[in-house]
């Protein structure tokens, strides 16, 4: 049985509500207050100008997969009895890029394709700890 995926350590001040946010299923990112910049991963500040006012949002996980490369083994304890998996950029809708996997398809190497359509699916970690987003075809 393959070990746990490596989680986050808490406290985490500046992600820590995106991580309590999975617990409910729910995939959030940050637009900044002053300048409207979309912020994704989670921050303190605005990466774009600096304002620490920041207000937190709830994507729909949907969106199209930008690139991906599939694993063929990992010699890491929780994913090693993955098989070949993929390894995804997914740009949202709503104007950010998640780094993620592409899960639900049959096989990786030939049921992915860039530009393709996909949804998020969480995959529960750690006793309800956190959830993680993962994608598959809409």
């Amino acid at each position: 049985m393959a070990g746990q995926r490596p989680l986050p350590r808490f406290p985490e001040p500046d992600t820590e509500p995106f991580w309590e946010a999975t617990k409910q299923h729910e995939l959030r990112y940050q637009t900044c207050n002053k300048c409207g910049e979309i912020i994704f991963y989670a921050r303190r500040h605005c990466p774009n100008c600096g304002s620490d006012g920041t207000s937190w949002h709830t994507s729909k996980g949907e969106g199209m997969l930008y690139t991906y490369s599939v694993i063929m083994q990992s010699r890491h304890p929780a994913f090693a009895d993955l098989g070949p998996y993929a390894l995804a950029y997914v740009d949202l809708d709503e104007g950010f890029r998640i780094m993620t996997n592409i899960v639900g398809v049959d096989n990786p190497v030939t049921d992915i394709t860039i530009g393709m359509r996909v949804k998020v699916r969480w995959e529960d970690q750690g006793d309800g700890e956190v959830s993680l987003p993962m994608f598959e075809p809409a």
